[in-house]
């Protein structure tokens, strides 16, 4: 008897020359679909950036008020098409009020990890974690731009039973299965306990459970990323549920309350080996950005705002010849003043704008930093050939309070840049525009609608707005994180080393 994978048993008698094809078909389907690695799974990130450019973008769009279900748009970005710049499709929820923000896939480059038992997989869906909600949405996008669909839902009870976290806020793909990591712990507002991360099966998406084992000082989350083969893991601070969810609590950021620490982990045995504080007026460390090529042990945070002076800054960490992290501020970005009556509420004792570091993000070959200026309206891009040495190589101005910006096509970019996305090449680079509902609310009154906008890369640095790519979302909506087709530099993790 042959018992084969997804044939189930077959007998002697039943061996007509019928079932031998069907057999022969399924076991050429089954090689195709899990005997090779997923081509848009890279080695190294060298080999990631002589990959074929994306034609895709998929982008979250939600509803602010909770009138409509959050969705997930299918936007075309291959300037050879007739559609270029089109939102192509959407799969809109059927939920209210899960306010979606940091999405990935259930499988990338990270799988080609020696110590991985997963290599054969498919990059196929998208893990959308509902940040509200703490409900998680499984999108399967193959088949084609207008064929994704919703493959599986995961209801909120099932992630507080086996992890009790909530509030799922950022997603990575590793190679033993699909990283979440949570802004909530247990209760109604999320302080019963601190938040982590937890792990879900890359397959069967099952919530496996906690990953921490000793999570040392860490008792407040936001990012995380990691370097596979160095075996580490770094995550980052910004607040507990009732710091964020109803708006900025003012009196909790000039008391300095907000997450200022990075925190740096054993990988594989899961736990906390170094915290580094950088400084209680460092408010709201937020994105992690290591440098791709595993050989380097260095990498960037962006942090939101210097309660003392309005700065927001960049600060490069680094690992030691003697195993140790330390980190240090290496590019600052100062306000800008302004006429008190420009500003909002929250804004107007200070006459002053704050840049509002909301995003960074690193380009593949590791020399260009994108930080999204939230706040001042601004897109810088750094040169870190010298990750000691940041230098200012390109600036793109577009909305923001007190500037308000237009579009080079004339049209009004509400909010200010914010998350940012790079192409794998390096030659392209996305945004959006909304933070959070009720933090756009506080610093951008007034419903200001989702775009998406893309800025082309010099030959020898800058950025130069396209003209022709304004993506505008349907009304209610507003749009956040950005996932390119194949892969991006915030989505894959490298285990080799570029030559």
């Amino acid at each position: 008897m042959y018992y084969g994978p997804y044939l189930g048993r077959i007998s002697k008698g039943s061996d007509t020359e019928s079932t031998k094809n069907k057999v022969s078909q399924t076991r050429r389907e089954d090689t195709a679909m899990n005997l090779r690695p997923d081509p848009t799974f890279y080695a190294s990130p060298k080999l990631a950036m002589e990959g074929p450019p994306e034609t895709l973008a998929y982008t979250m769009m939600l509803s602010p008020d909770f009138s409509q279900p959050d969705g997930l748009a299918v936007v075309n970005v291959d300037p050879n098409s007739p559609d270029f710049g089109k939102i192509v499709h959407t799969v809109i929820m059927p939920n209210k009020g899960d306010e979606f923000h940091h999405f990935g896939w259930n499988a990338c480059s990270s799988a080609l990890s020696p110590l991985t038992g997963h290599a054969f997989l498919e990059r196929r869906y998208l893990i959308i974690p509902g940040m509200r909600s703490s409900r998680i949405y499984i999108i399967d996008v193959k088949g084609g731009p207008t064929a994704a669909k919703i493959h599986k839902i995961i209801e909120p009870a099932e992630v507080f039973a086996k992890t009790g976290y909530s509030r799922p806020h950022t997603i990575h793909c590793g190679p033993e299965g699909i990283y979440v990591s949570t802004l909530g712990g247990g209760g109604k507002d999320g302080t019963d306990g601190p938040p982590g991360i937890f792990i879900m099966d890359c397959q069967t998406f099952d919530v496996i459970g906690r990953y921490e084992i000793d999570r040392g000082a860490q008792d407040k989350h936001y990012d995380f990323w990691w370097n596979l083969p160095r075996d580490y893991m770094v995550s980052s601070e910004w607040a507990l549920p009732p710091q964020f969810e109803n708006g900025i609590v003012p009196e909790d950021l000039l008391s300095n309350k907000y997450g200022h620490r990075m925190h740096f982990w054993d990988l594989r045995a899961r736990k906390n080996i170094q915290t580094i504080d950088l400084g209680a007026n460092h408010q709201m460390a937020l994105e992690i950005r290591p440098a791709h090529d595993p050989v380097q042990q260095y990498g960037f945070c962006g942090v939101v705002v210097d309660t003392t002076n309005l700065e927001g800054s960049i600060w490069t960490w680094w690992r030691d010849a003697d195993g140790k992290f330390q980190a240090k501020k290496t590019a600052i970005i100062p306000p800008q003043p302004a006429n008190a009556d420009d500003l909002p509420d929250l804004l107007k004792g200070f006459s002053a704008v704050p840049p509002l570091v909301t995003d960074i993000d690193l380009s593949l070959d590791d020399k260009y930093l994108y930080v999204a200026c939230w706040g001042t309206g601004e897109m810088h891009q750094y040169d870190v050939s010298d990750p000691m040495k940041p230098v200012l190589a390109g600036k793109v101005e577009l909305g923001g309070i007190v500037k308000k910006t237009k579009h080079p096509c004339g049209k009004v970019f509400g909010y200010g840049p914010q998350m940012v996305e790079i192409s794998r090449d390096g030659k392209r680079v996305y945004w959006t525009n909304s933070l959070y509902s009720t933090w756009d609310d506080q610093f951008y009154p007034g419903e200001r609608g989702g775009a998406m906008v893309k800025a082309d890369v010099g030959a020898n640095g800058g950025l130069t707005l396209d003209t022709n790519f304004f993506v505008e979302f349907p009304k209610g909506y507003r749009t956040h994180q950005i996932r390119l087709e194949g892969g991006d530099c915030s989505t894959d993790s490298f285990c080799y080393p570029s030559v």
